[in-house]
């Protein structure tokens, strides 16, 4: 293969045992300027005007790069992988390249994608937990540091033209307002473009984009808009562009998408595909899933089917009147993932459209974690997970028949997610899910990779030990570039990732990883030549009100590990702890070396917040004032008007029967709204769609100048309160809370004055979004109230 270096001299030059680097070689980023090849003299005509060629600093036919990274998808759910969900471009694109089946992830979101840009280890890059749950420990701070230069920043100075589309999450919550700081958006780390979503998640029918720097909104009226189709075609536009204005440029684009991240939405017609193909249940599903994976290969032989954890329920134990709902939940599930798959087809097609198929090396990584368990019991508000409300699938079914019954699943109406336990079918063979670090039904995701050019197609499957911090060192080591030891005036810490370019032309050629270290919120592990040695935690994902009570009493120290030989048993069926405890007592003792060594301290930092609930991150202010013009603010740095005691106070003029929103805080899954409806004042407290506390006034506001006041009194994190509506002192209304939100309705939705911009809180003006406000907003302050 062409443009390779010996990965050790990779490895040499990262530990500083090379000699000192040259100028120009690549060192030192930016490189620097190359000197005038002209003659500068006195006088004009004794001179001579020549710019200088530029360097040549990649290989000649460098590839372009496309790197596609699915959400919340598990190892057993493609068809590619031998699961039961069509999946035709991963499919297309392994026959086209190569399989891994033995690579991996971090368990979360925002950590398996600050490894993958950087090429370190989640926490030393500052990411150890999701970004909205930062907190002030150096390994949790939600921050990339600059001393962790990206690949897109180290590929820029190399002359690439670098992309982003999709979701980010890499940018601290409360930095994601329209008037920033900005400098940690996807533009201030290398990538010259970006469309997408700055939050964990978003609705794909009125997604809170973002276009560079720049809030951009959806079309409100095209019933066939999806946010994975539009982000096709913005990608295809973008590649246009580069090839009228540098064609001559290789390119890098990261496509990582919402897909299949929650809320599940997706057209009918896709969820109809799998109508009835999962009736049978999860534990079914799992038992063909891995009878498929053994005779195809994908596993090795013997692989054992490991067990359903005792805390999770049974297919046979769903009662018979809650299994349609079930069923629909994972139905709409396998539709967005197919329909997700099926828009990575239309962008390779474009790529082989516009001729530059043959020379794009696409890394098509099917999930930054296994499949997601933050459904529960089946939701159609998934944050009622991530708040940790008690609710029954009961409540979730009444207040759904509400919204028109199945029907509403998967769509705006709705934040929906499946049930816990087809998240874990997702996972076979393995045990566990999302946000599981210590065992790979939470790591282990399926590799593609491809590139007609430089890697010939081969059915041997590649079991390497590989990890998503080793993308960035391959990367390098094909295109010869040694990783940079100092990037814009920082000196850069040494990458932790291992280049597997070698398994590129050898189906067995020797893993060069040999040590790596998983965590998350107190579930861990250590890899080591082959041995395997793990401790599950505290916090249980498909069950977090019990996750509550074992935090609180949890002591990382008294953990029981277990130890797993990956030589013989590739799905961690059998514990070797109390056969091999002097194995298990050193690999404990090495993890403990690594996780200092990462900044992983204190271990499970990503559950304080669950402990400490008030030291969220959040805004410093107590009071604002807003104007028309307030638009876009995220709900991290918005008011905490739903889980706070405030006062609200409007100045308006209406006309008479005016409609529209004063101002509306979250959207379809929970939030907050005060709108007019034909002059009649209206509050609306959507307590995450299984309960409505509403107050209407009785009389209509003439027309004329007004001053409105919604008073709020909440009891404490997460207790029940009271709201009263006023208008020119007179209260006109009262609403009983009966619970609050302890920390946010959303990931993405918004503060909002004059309109209800993305997803509607209130189903009343469903059909009249945005519902822009008729009349004049003079002012809205907001103060916080003891």
């Amino acid at each position: 293969m062409r443009a390779l270096i010996p990965f050790l001299t990779l490895w040499c030059v990262a530990a500083g045992t090379l000699p000192a680097a040259t100028p120009g070689d690549g060192s030192v980023l930016p490189f620097p300027p190359a000197p005038m090849a002209g003659e500068a003299k006195p006088r004009l005509q004794d001179s001579t005007m020549k710019w200088p060629d530029e360097p040549q600093r990649l290989p000649k036919d460098a590839p372009s790069i496309l790197i596609v990274l699915i959400d919340d998808v598990g190892f057993g759910v493609a068809e590619t992988f031998g699961g039961e969900v069509h999946t035709p471009t991963l499919t297309k694109l392994a026959n086209e390249g190569l399989r891994y089946n033995r690579f991996h992830t971090t368990s979360i979101c925002s950590p398996t994608r600050a490894s993958l840009l950087t090429g370190r280890n989640h926490t030393r890059v500052g990411s150890g937990t999701i970004a909205e749950r930062a907190v002030a420990f150096d390994g949790y701070t939600g921050i990339i540091p600059r001393t962790a230069a990206t690949l897109a920043e180290v590929l820029k100075q190399y002359g690439y033209h670098t992309s982003a589309f999709g979701k980010w999450h890499n940018t601290p919550a409360t930095e994601t307002t329209a008037i920033g700081p900005k400098d940690r958006w996807p533009n201030g780390y290398g990538f010259e473009y970006f469309y997408g979503f700055l939050a964990g998640e978003t609705s794909q029918w009125e997604p809170r984009l973002v276009e560079n720097y720049d809030a951009v909104e959806p079309p409100h009226d095209d019933p066939r808009y999806h946010l994975t189709e539009d982000m096709v075609q913005k990608a295809l536009e973008w590649l246009d562009k580069r090839e009228s204005f540098a064609p001559d440029k290789p390119f890098l684009m990261y496509w990582a998408p919402g897909g299949v991240h929650g809320p599940h939405h997706i057209f009918p017609e896709w969820a109809d595909k799998y109508k009835g193909k999962f009736n049978d249940g999860w534990d079914a599903y799992r038992e063909r899933v891995h009878k498929r994976q053994l005779e195809r290969g994908i596993i090795p032989p013997g692989t054992k089917l490991t067990p359903r954890d005792e805390t999770m329920t049974a297919w046979k134990d769903i009662p018979e009147n809650q299994r349609a709902f079930q069923q629909r939940g994972m139905e709409l599930f396998a539709g967005y993932v197919e329909h997700t798959d099926a828009q990575v087809g239309r962008l390779v097609a474009g790529l082989e459209k516009r001729g530059l198929r043959e020379n794009t090396l696409i890394f098509y990584i099917w999930g930054d974690n296994g499949s997601s368990a933050e459904g529960q019991q089946g939701s159609i508000s998934e944050l009622l997970a991530q708040n940790n409300i008690p609710n029954t699938v009961e409540q979730q079914i009444a207040a759904l028949e509400k919204l028109g019954g199945l029907a509403a699943l998967g769509s705006s109406k709705t934040d929906n997610m499946y049930h816990s336990g087809w998240a874990w079918a997702g996972g076979t063979p393995f045990k566990a899910t999302k946000l599981v670090a210590s065992h790979f039904g939470g790591t282990r995701n399926p590799l593609v990779v491809s590139w007609p050019k430089g890697i010939k197609p081969d059915k041997a499957i590649r079991s390497q030990f590989a990890h998503v911090i080793d993308i960035a060192p391959t990367l390098y080591e094909v295109l010869g570039i040694l990783p940079p030891k100092v990037v814009n005036g920082q000196e850069q810490i040494p990458l932790d990732g291992m280049s597997f370019a070698s398994t590129f032309t050898k189906a067995d050629a020797p893993a060069a990883k040999t040590v790596q270290f998983f965590d998350n919120n107190g579930s861990r592990a250590i890899y080591k030549e082959g041995w395997y040695a793990c401790t599950f935690g505290p916090f249980i994902p498909w069950n977090t009100p019990a996750s509550a009570p074992r935090i609180a009493k949890w002591d990382s120290a008294a953990d029981e590990w277990e130890l797993y030989d990956l030589t013989r048993d590739f799905s961690q069926a059998d514990d070797l702890a109390k056969r091999r405890p002097d194995k298990l007592a050193e690999l404990k003792q090495e993890f403990l070396t690594l996780a200092e060594d990462n900044k992983d301290f204190p271990i499970g930092a990503g559950n304080w917040l669950r402990l400490h609930p008030a030291d969220r991150i959040q805004t410093s202010y107590t009071s604002w004032t807003f104007n028309r013009n307030t638009r876009r603010m995220p709900e991290f740095a918005a008011p905490g008007i739903g889980r706070q005691s405030n006062a609200i106070t409007i100045d308006v003029e209406v006309k008479e029967g005016a409609s529209g929103v004063l101002y509306a805080l979250g959207g379809s899954g929970g939030g907050v709204t005060c709108y007019l409806d034909r002059g009649h004042l209206v509050y609306l407290y959507n307590m995450m769609i299984i309960e409505q506390y509403a107050a209407r006034s009785e009389i209509q506001l003439p027309a004329g100048k007004h001053k409105i006041e919604v008073l709020t009194h909440i009891a404490g994190l997460a207790k029940g309160g009271a709201v009263t509506l006023q208008v020119n002192g007179r209260e006109v209304g009262r609403a009983e809370l009966k619970r609050t939100v302890p920390a946010a309705f959303s990931a993405s939705e918004t503060f909002d004055v004059g309109v209800d911009l993305g997803s509607t809180v209130a189903l009343d003006y469903f059909d009249k979004r945005p519902f822009a406000f008729e009349g004049e907003i003079h002012a809205i302050k907001v103060a916080l109230t003891k």
